[in-house]
């Protein structure tokens, strides 16, 4: 049998997550990774800066979150967690990882 993800709602991700999203993104409206790369997205999803992995304290720390559009998040943070190297460039072609060669 294959582990199966718990509800959405039992992971955290209920009524009172989509009220806290709701007023997150009120407040930060913009894509925070298509900002470094010098364009204006709106926001749609409000992710966890450090994976919080269960800890509910993480979870709720607002200083952990950061808006992000959909595709920044599907994308470019799922390749930072698995890789550890954010990938893609601003908008005059320097990568935005400071780690990048070219940066250093």
């Amino acid at each position: 049998m294959q582990n199966q993800r718990e509800s959405s709602s039992k992971r955290g991700y209920g009524y009172k997550w989509q009220k806290a999203r709701e007023s997150y993104l009120k407040k930060h409206p913009l894509c925070v990774d298509c900002a470094k790369r010098g364009y204006v997205v709106v926001a749609d999803v409000v992710d966890h800066i450090v994976a919080h992995r269960g800890d509910m304290k993480l979870f709720w720390d607002s200083e952990n979150w950061q808006s992000l559009c959909t595709n920044c998040h599907s994308s470019f943070k799922q390749r930072l967690e698995k890789s550890g190297v954010e990938a893609g460039c601003d908008i005059s072609g320097v990568p935005v990882d400071k780690k990048h060669h070219w940066n250093t």
